[in-house]
């Protein structure tokens, strides 16, 4: 089994009108990118809240995963969220933030 994992994320702008879809073997340096707009995109439509993410160990299964993603329509995209954060917290924030409480038990696995 690998050490390193690959985390497919979706962000959101603070109105949630946009989703973006990514995949990363570093989910919080590419969010913080994101943050300080590295990313055309997200840099664009002002994308910075985390509100979704999956880890697994197999980077072929997260690219295929984000195609998935990304190949579903918007309401997919919502029920997914929806599904894992409901209340559509900013999951940067939880997971390292100052508190950095991690459970596990709310990030999926594949």
């Amino acid at each position: 089994m690998s050490e390193r994992q690959y985390c497919v994320y979706i962000m959101t702008n603070t109105h949630h009108a946009v989703l973006y879809t990514g995949v990363t073997n570093d989910l919080q340096r590419r969010v913080l990118e994101h943050r300080e707009g590295k990313s055309g995109f997200t840099k664009k439509y002002n994308v910075t809240k985390l509100v979704f993410f999956e880890s697994g160990d197999d980077v072929n299964i997260a690219i295929a995963r984000e195609k998935q993603i990304k190949g579903g329509s918007r309401q997919k995209k919502l029920d997914l969220i929806n599904s894992m954060n409901p209340g559509w917290k900013d999951l940067y924030e939880e997971y390292f933030g100052t508190s950095v409480a991690a459970s596990d038990s709310e990030a999926v696995s594949y």
